[in-house]
């Protein structure tokens, strides 16, 4: 379900993207296939996208290589990125997107080490003895001389179905005078009512992280295995895309933007609310 709500949410917004001009025809490499090789690790995606190693992939270009981040290049490999097969991602769109990421002014870059980009890890846990699906999601962050990934989120049904606030006639509330009774009408909240939560503030959020770690370590939750694996990026300034592993036959297949969509004011907090699946 939120697969399919995110998939709505993104078509929504890029309808009202505006087509641009681009370099290259998106999808179409210009040389004899070079190009056209998988894709086969996140960091290749990297280096690609910046025009940092070369057509056939043998060789890395570093700061001070006439070839590094090449516009031509880059123009090359980008058009190739996409998921041309499956996304439905229209051609004016990756042209404008191509456009902005190539600008000659002020180019853009993607960075492994730097923020606007997170991994988002379906997994199966057991809980209570019971299988249930866990998104989990992981950022990278610097540690000692070097960075590592760390989980930032998770989502996870069994907790979510717990803290469900009642709204309307079926809340439950404290007083606006309870304080001149020493508050001894807390009972309501922690005695007397099986919905506690609905006497915290509007914006109270559950911390699911914390949660899940301690039933973790009471031995209630034990990780069985990872189903899948996907990447959001918000580095390329009003634009997100999705990164997606297909593995199949022909050229376009390895690590592939799946979704790409022009961003306005306010989409980027809304994209995000879904992603991490807050209603």
């Amino acid at each position: 379900m939120r697969k399919v709500i995110l998939s709505l949410l993104l078509l929504i917004i890029s309808l009202e993207l505006v087509p641009g001009q681009g370099l290259y025809s998106p999808g179409q490499p210009k040389d004899d296939g070079r190009f056209a090789a998988s894709t086969k690790q996140v960091n290749q995606f990297f280096r690609r996208f910046n025009a940092e190693e070369s057509a056939d992939g043998t060789k890395r270009y570093y700061e001070g290589d006439p070839m590094y981040r090449d516009r031509e290049l880059r123009g090359n490999f980008i058009s190739i990125l996409f998921d041309n097969e499956t996304s439905g991602i229209s051609n004016e769109t990756k042209r404008e997107f191509m456009s902005e990421v190539l600008s000659e002014v002020m180019p853009q870059y993607i960075n492994f080490h730097r923020e606007g980009w997170f991994a988002e890890v379906s997994a199966v846990f057991t809980y209570r003895g019971k299988r249930e699906d866990v998104t989990l999601f992981l950022k990278i962050q610097p540690e000692g001389l070097g960075y590592e990934w760390v989980i930032d989120k998770v989502v996870f049904q069994p907790f979510k179905d717990i803290f469900l606030k009642p709204e309307g006639e079926a809340k439950s509330f404290l007083h606006p005078l309870s304080h001149e009774l020493g508050f001894m009408n807390l009972r309501r909240a922690f005695q007397d009512s099986d919905t506690p939560e609905a006497f915290t503030p509007k914006e109270y959020q559950p911390d699911y992280l914390t949660l899940f770690l301690y039933e973790m370590k009471r031995g209630n939750i034990k990780f069985e295995t990872v189903m899948d694996v996907k990447f959001h990026f918000f580095q390329i300034n009003n634009w997100y895309f999705e990164l997606n592993q297909y593995n199949r036959p022909g050229f376009n297949t390895g690590w592939l933007m799946s979704n790409l969509v022009k961003l306005k004011p306010g989409d980027k907090e809304t994209l995000l609310r879904y992603i991490y699946d807050q209603k």
